[in-house]
């Protein structure tokens, strides 16, 4: 006898939980790996009436919808023309208002550098019912992916996430005394503002050999690895062509990479 996705989950999960008309699920999807996303980002995929998904979702996890679900694209990608957030939430509160069952898909974790708390601030202020399903953060699958332990005993005792948006802005993180921490950076969206924030990392006094790897389409058929040092990496990411989605590790934790691949130095 065919067993069905729900009663597989069930199976796993013990429970399957319900998307119901009109609610809305701020899902994460993991960084592209369809092995990565969780099991109730998966029962919302065969549940809902409409999918608003991200531009960095990956195309195989899309496939895992429902077939009689609606893709609709919400990316939000820099530089390009693209919804503003603002209508984005609309777009999910007048679903739900016509009770459609929405799942609202993005890669990653939706609340790691993915809107996910402006969209459950709208929603909550318009008596939408919702759910946060977490997912795997890009950050964290891209080291596992590089062989970069996020954490190393006798190497660092915190780790640092942060954006690289806005880092030109007078306004922006003070790189400087992220730097002076000692501990590792792990920064999304960097590529475009890489030198900027080199330069910023730099004067906050980390020695110009710290090592740093870009690690661009983590975990997806497409990635690539750029193991580098700190005075190196801008033009050697440039001469490697590594465009984004990438993320870009600082740190001692990076060395750990050899070790493990047992790579030669």
């Amino acid at each position: 006898m065919a067993v069905s996705k729900q009663d597989a989950l069930a199976a796993l999960r013990g429970t399957f939980p319900i998307l119901e008309p009109g609610h809305v699920w701020l899902a994460g999807a993991g960084p592209g790996d369809p092995g990565l996303v969780t099991l109730d980002a998966l029962a919302g995929l065969t549940q809902a009436d409409v999918v608003v998904h991200d531009a960095l979702v990956d195309k195989r996890v899309l496939a895992l919808a429902n077939s009689d679900a609606r893709l609709e694209f919400a990316g939000k990608r820099g530089g390009k023309p693209s919804p503003t957030q603002a209508d984005i939430s609309k777009r999910l509160i007048a679903l739900a208002r016509e009770g459609c069952r929405v799942l609202r898909l993005k890669g990653g974790d939706p609340n790691v550098f993915g809107r996910g708390g402006e969209e459950a601030l709208a929603l909550a202020g318009a008596g939408i019912p919702f759910r946060v399903i977490p997912g795997v953060t890009a950050g964290l699958a891209a080291l596992a992916s590089a062989a970069i332990p996020a954490t190393m005993r006798h190497i660092n005792q915190a780790l640092i996430l942060a954006t690289g948006q806005g880092a030109a802005d007078e306004d922006g993180l003070d790189w400087a005394a992220l730097a002076r921490t000692g501990e590792p950076m792990v920064i999304y969206m960097a590529m475009h503002n890489l030198p900027q924030i080199v330069a910023a990392i730099e004067g906050g006094g980390l020695a110009c050999d710290t090592p740093v790897a870009v690690i661009a389409a983590a975990t997806t058929a497409q990635e690539r690895i750029l193991v580098s040092r700190l005075d190196r990496v801008v033009a050697e990411a440039q001469a490697a062509g590594m465009e984004p989605p990438a993320i870009v590790v600082v740190g001692e934790i990076v060395r750990m990479r050899e070790r493990i691949r047992g790579e030669k130095s």
